[in-house]
């Protein structure tokens, strides 16, 4: 019969001690400040135009009346053509234009 390990062992197992903290603390490197900007205006540029897109396109007749999409799921069509979700979605694109502003206001440089 093979010999198996001691389930529970004698000896108290290692415990290592807890990260320092404080003002020794080691902090991540942040990133410079030319890619912090560039990020902030991709992010900006992407909010607003899909923004504008979002908030124009449900009233547009030519994509959102004339949209296959829409004509091949009748169902979904006839509830996509109400004035009141038309809304809802053009709310939900000023929601991500006013997003992509307040990023922008209240941007913030951090310097490690």
């Amino acid at each position: 019969m093979p010999r198996q390990s001691q389930l529970f062992p004698d000896h108290e197992p290692t415990v290592l001690p807890p990260p320092p903290s404080g003002p020794s603390e080691t902090r991540r490197a942040a990133a410079p400040v030319w890619l912090q900007r560039l990020s902030l205006l991709v992010l900006v540029l992407f909010c607003v135009y899909l923004g504008v897109l979002v908030l124009v396109l449900p009233w547009s007749t030519r994509m959102w009346d004339n949209n296959l999409f829409f004509q091949s799921h009748p169902a979904l069509g006839s509830v996509l053509h109400h004035g009141a979700v038309r809304g809802i979605i053009s709310g939900l694109g000023l929601l991500d234009i006013w997003i992509g502003i307040s990023e922008a206001v209240h941007y913030r440089d951090y310097r490690g």
